[in-house]
C-alpha cells in the first residue's frame, strides 16, 4: 500500500498506470457527494426525524407500519438534495469516461449527481431518490394527481408509492450487481471513491476487483475497511484526488501542495 497525500509526488508506478491501462471501474459513496452539500442518511436526521431509527424511515416494515412518516421523510431529503449540483469530482469523473476506452461507472449514491455532471451508463447500486415506483408491483411512476393522503397511490394498481431507493432488509437490484461485479472482475483499475466499505455487498466488489487482478485505488480522507487492501490510497478529498488522476490522464500531473 502507498499513501498519496496533498502534499506527495505521485508515485511513478502510478503515473504509468494511470496512463496506460483501458479499463477502469469506480464505485463511488457518499463521500464525493458530501462535497456538493449533500447530507448522509444519518446526518439528514435531524429535528422531528432524530427520534426515530433508521429502520423506522427506510424499510418495507417501516412504511407498511407508517407510510405516511416515510413519504414525508423522503420527500424531506428530496429538498435537501433539490439544491445540490454537481461537483468538480463528479464533473471530472464524467470527463474521464470520455479519456478512457472503457470506464463503467457504479455509485451506492441516490442524488443522481453523476448523470448530472454528464457520466454515462451510471449502475445505481441503491437506486435513485427522485424515481418513484409503487411498493406492491414496483411500477414506475413519473407523475401522479395530487391526493388527500400521503403518499399517493399507483395510477396503474392503486398502491402506495414509494422513492425508488433500496432499503434496509431489501436485496440490491439484481441487474445493477450483476453488471457491477462484471465490470469489477474484467477492469485494470478499481477506484474506491468516498466510501466507508462497510455496507455490503457493495464493499464486496473492491475485493472482488482485487481478486481478478485489479489495480485497487482509494480515494477518502479517512482510514476504512478497505484501505490496508489498496495498492494506492490517496488520502484527500475525493475532488482533489480526482484532479490530480485527470490531470495525469492528459500527461500533465499538479505539483505537490500544502
Amino acid at each position: 500500500m502507498e499513501i498519496i497525500r496533498p502534499s506527495s509526488e505521485l508515485p511513478t508506478a502510478l503515473k504509468g498506470i494511470l496512463n496506460q491501462t483501458q479499463v477502469w471501474a469506480a464505485m463511488t459513496g457518499a463521500g464525493i457527494s458530501a462535497e456538493s452539500g449533500v447530507p448522509t442518511f444519518r446526518d439528514a436526521q435531524t429535528g422531528l426525524w432524530s427520534k426515530y431509527r433508521p429502520e423506522e424511515l427506510a424499510s418495507p416494515e417501516g412504511f407498511r407500519r407508517h407510510p405516511d412518516r416515510v413519504w414525508d421523510w423522503y420527500a424531506e431529503r428530496r429538498r435537501m438534495i433539490a439544491d445540490a449540483r454537481p461537483n468538480l469530482g463528479h464533473t471530472l469523473l464524467a470527463s474521464l469516461q470520455d479519456r478512457v476506452p472503457s470506464f463503467q461507472m457504479i455509485t451506492q449514491n441516490v442524488d443522481g449527481l453523476h448523470q448530472q455532471a454528464g457520466a454515462r451508463d451510471v449502475i445505481e447500486l441503491h437506486g435513485n431518490i427522485h424515481r418513484t415506483i409503487c411498493f406492491d408491483q414496483h411500477h414506475p411512476v413519473p407523475s401522479w394527481e395530487e391526493q388527500e393522503a400521503s403518499p399517493p397511490r399507483c395510477p396503474v394498481c392503486q398502491s402506495l408509492l414509494r422513492p425508488d431507493v433500496v432499503w434496509f432488509g431489501e436485496p440490491l437490484p439484481e441487474v445493477a450487481m450483476q453488471r457491477a461485479t462484471a465490470a469489477a472482475s474484467c477492469c485494470e483499475v478499481f477506484f474506491s471513491i468516498g466510501t466507508s466499505s462497510l455496507v455490503y455487498p457493495a464493499a464486496g466488489l473492491a475485493h472482488v476487483a482485487k481478486e481478478a487482478g485489479a489495480i485497487l485505488i482509494e480515494l477518502n480522507p479517512e482510514e476504512t475497511a478497505l484501505t490496508s487492501q489498496a495498492d494506492f490510497v490517496f488520502q484527500m478529498a475525493a475532488s482533489r484526488a480526482l484532479e490530480i488522476i485527470a490531470s495525469c490522464r492528459k500527461g500533465t500531473v499538479p505539483g505537490p501542495t500544502e
